[in-house]
């Protein structure tokens, strides 16, 4: 079974940066295509971004490219994102997830990590 463990996040002051880490574990696949999705109070979740099996196929959420860049360890099965210049839009639980394949909803993804609470405070 296929485990996602984030780390990361709490509270960051507004229009400093963030970094998350996810740690994939378990599963039988050799490469899954993983992502980082986000979800604020009432809003549905919403991609940030997502990278498949090779660093070449990174996917951006709207409006976020140039601020945010996912990244990967595939040796270490971990996946990173460094976000920039965040403000309080960016506040809400991040989560990660993996499937087999490189998706952009969430709706496509069959594990995901608990989440993690990111605060942009003014």
């Amino acid at each position: 079974q296929v485990r996602l463990v984030e780390s990361g996040g709490g509270s960051v002051q507004s229009g400093g940066s963030l970094m998350l880490s996810c740690a994939l574990s378990g599963g039988t696949e050799e490469n899954y295509g993983m992502a980082w999705f986000r979800q604020a109070p009432g809003k549905e979740r919403a991609l940030v971004a997502a990278i498949g099996w090779t660093p070449d196929r990174t996917y951006y959420g709207r409006s976020l490219e140039g601020r945010v860049t996912i990244s990967r360890d595939y040796a270490k099965n971990i996946m990173f994102l460094q976000m920039n210049d965040v403000t309080s839009e960016d506040t809400g639980v991040y989560y990660c997830a993996a499937d087999r394949g490189v998706w952009l909803s969430h709706y496509e993804y069959d594990y995901w990590g608990s989440g993690t609470q990111v605060t942009v405070s003014t």
